[in-house]
């Protein structure tokens, strides 16, 4: 799936591993075309089993979704997020996306919501001495 040139690629996947070397959670992004399930929320909570994300150390993984030709995204974070932080936690960093989106500027927004994400773990799980990289920083692209 061609959506992003090479050189987007590489800056958001950067934009993973630095947010990362800052925080011991683990950050994903899952990019579809199209939406085959009822709402984004349904396809991140899909993909986030699908990817294993709920199996990292201190479940502390933040799947973000986007479904391009559907303008379709949604943010969800793990268990140990969940059980820290309020329910509109990530309602700002949605709101920071979408303000690219709306530009049509999705590699910028994706590397908004990303760096927010980082920033926003690093104040509740801070990376330790001992942290690894549990998950891929890669872009996995869905099924379409």
């Amino acid at each position: 799936m061609e959506l992003f040139s090479t050189e987007d690629q590489d800056r958001i996947v950067q934009a993973i591993s630095v947010a990362e070397s800052k925080t011991s959670g683990e950050i994903r992004l899952v990019v579809d075309r199209r939406l085959k399930h009822d709402s984004a929320l349904d396809a991140a909570v899909t993909f986030f089993k699908k990817l294993k994300m709920h199996e990292t150390a201190l479940r502390n993984g933040v799947l973000i979704y986007l479904a391009v030709d559907d303008h379709k995204f949604a943010i969800i974070g793990d268990k140990g997020i969940s059980d820290v932080v309020g329910e509109h936690f990530w309602d700002q960093t949605k709101e920071h996306m979408l303000s690219f989106f709306k530009q049509d500027d999705v590699p910028n927004g994706l590397i908004a919501g990303i760096h927010d994400a980082g920033e926003k773990l690093y104040a509740f799980f801070p990376r330790r001495s001992d942290d690894i990289n549990e998950l891929p920083d890669d872009i996995y692209y869905g099924n379409n």
